[in-house]
């Protein structure tokens, strides 16, 4: 699974940010990792100076093999917590999604025999 971080200059003065975040959405979505060609997380704040409550925001888009890609967005005081929660968010969408699939699977009918 490929992992693409992305944000604005704003949210990048805390240490580490990319580092913590990633290491959090992929702890979150490891049971889909080989389901998954690529995860691009956008981590932005909306109001830059100015402040205010929830206005961190995260968005993260999923791409499973062979399927649409899959997107949430999670708003929050900080960028962690709106990644947390994007990031439960996500999982609880792909379980719906490829969890569906895997429980509509068939094994191919067997042969009859005469």
């Amino acid at each position: 699974m490929q992992f693409q971080f992305n944000s604005d200059s704003s949210v990048m003065g805390t240490d580490n940010v990319a580092e913590r975040i990633e290491n959090q959405v992929r702890a979150k979505l490891a049971r889909f990792e080989e389901r998954l060609t690529r995860v691009e997380v956008h981590v932005s704040d909306e109001n830059g100076r100015k402040g205010g409550a929830d206005d961190k925001t995260c968005t993260i888009e999923a791409r499973p093999r062979g399927d649409r890609p899959i997107g949430v967005t999670e708003h929050a005081a900080d960028v962690d917590t709106a990644a947390r929660k994007a990031a439960n968010t996500m999982a609880q969408r792909l379980e719906r999604v490829l969890g569906r699939e895997e429980r509509h699977k068939h094994d191919p009918r067997p042969d009859k025999v005469m």
